[in-house]
């Protein structure tokens, strides 16, 4: 392992550059007050650190990663495992649209079903490491689910703070977990706002996605893995649900410090998915402009956000990728979860919008015939089943005999006379 201070080098203004030390930790620049990202010593640790060693470390977590993660160690116990999440491999569907590969980087599997477990992960630790044992998040529900989980694995205090109107079942996760829930009558910008100066007055540690830059860190471990698992062949192709902008900044992150090190060749094209009724990023990527805020209104709840806290990162992701921007309509989402579904896979429908993007990318043209395509999904459609049942037909209740099974199997055309 790498010692930290050798390793890590610091940290970097988003807005206006400025450059800091990593003491004390920063999480936004005391200049313009924009987004900081941490940077690493790439060059000390292709020096030490070789791909190959990769192939004979018997774990599977992301702490596999260790020597590209902001934090000094692991954790004692990871034996919950976030990460090590499958790439699943679809060519039946790639054929029919044409494709050379698809897959589905599913990210359900993680210990409480979303991607934000990995953000979690090194967060945690993170906090261990500056002496905090109290954890804050405002969130939608899976952060705060994730966060919720892994604080009662870690025996660490989880403060949550959720919009009233989140998924009942994320809500019922979070408490499950024995979090500490503060359902805010309003919106997810209302609670984070709440959240932050509840840190400001507590100094209990913020785990708030889109401000705290080792959030990122944590969440670009996906593309460590997607590169890894190909071989360091990463696809032509990452398409990527987006809310914050958080997520998609760690995807970007994660491709482009595997080039500062040599272990890949070529950064992927990232294109970023939104709902229409919670289109910020996309709308000024495609627009050209710097983004604006909207009245988020979507039923993808995971990526419904009025002013994304994490933009800059989002908009270099896309643009410096040479990727593209989609905007999807809420009944495109439920339309493609449950597309996925009939595939295997349940998503929630914020998960979902990466696939739902899939066909207008082909369409557009940012995705040409035979190229290799990765999906994010980033969350089980089980946390939100209401969503879901809005698409589905009503299942036949009938008596408990044979007759009965089979009236209603040919008027539902599963029997034939």
């Amino acid at each position: 392992m790498i010692p930290l201070s050798t390793r890590l080098s610091g940290s970097r203004c988003m807005g206006c550059g400025a450059e800091y030390t990593t003491q004390p930790f920063r999480l936004v620049c005391e200049a313009c007050g924009e987004n900081l990202e941490l940077v690493f010593d790439h060059a000390a640790i292709a020096a030490r650190w070789r791909r190959s060693g990769l192939r004979h470390d018997g774990r599977r977590d992301l702490w596999r990663y260790l020597n590209l993660l902001p934090v000094e160690d692991g954790p004692d116990n990871s034996s919950l495992q976030v990460g090590g999440t499958p790439l699943v491999n679809f060519p039946r569907t790639a054929a029919e649209l044409g494709l050379g590969r698809l897959w589905l980087k599913d990210d359900c599997r993680n210990p409480s079903a979303s991607l934000k477990d990995r953000a979690s992960e090194v967060a945690i630790r993170h906090a261990v490491e500056l002496g905090a044992d109290t954890l804050v998040a405002a969130s939608t529900g899976n952060a705060a689910a994730s966060l919720s989980a892994l604080c009662a694995f870690q025996r660490r205090r989880a403060v949550i703070f959720a919009p009233a109107s989140a998924p009942e079942a994320k809500l019922v996760q979070i408490r499950q977990y024995g979090a500490s829930l503060f359902k805010v009558d309003g919106s997810y910008d209302n609670a984070f706002d709440l959240a932050t100066e509840v840190v400001r007055r507590t100094g209990w540690y913020m785990r708030n996605t889109g401000v705290n830059p080792v959030l990122s860190e944590g969440k670009k471990t996906v593309a460590l893995e997607i590169a890894e698992e190909l071989d360091w062949r990463p696809p032509d192709h990452v398409l990527v649900p987006v809310g914050d902008g958080c997520i998609i900044g760690g995807v970007y992150k994660g491709f482009a410090d595997l080039l500062a090190l040599g272990w890949i060749e070529s950064m992927p094209r990232i294109t970023a998915v939104q709902a229409a009724g919670s289109a910020a990023i996309c709308t000024a990527l495609r627009q050209h402009t710097d983004i604006v805020p909207v009245k988020a209104r979507t039923v993808a709840d995971s990526i419904s956000v009025d002013r994304p806290r994490d933009g800059l990162k989002a908009l270099r992701a896309v643009r410096q990728s040479g990727g593209g921007a989609l905007i999807v309509s809420d009944e495109e989402i439920l339309a493609a979860q449950q597309e996925l579904s009939r595939r295997g896979l349940f998503a929630e429908p914020a998960a979902a919008a990466a696939w739902a993007g899939l066909r207008p990318a082909l369409a557009e043209g940012l995705i040409k015939p035979g190229e290799r395509v990765c999906v994010l999904v980033t969350g089980s459609g089980l946390k939100d089943v209401s969503a879901a049942g809005r698409r589905l037909p009503e299942a036949p209740t009938i008596e408990p005999t044979l007759a009965a099974f089979e009236d209603q199997a040919r008027k539902s055309g599963l029997l034939n006379d």
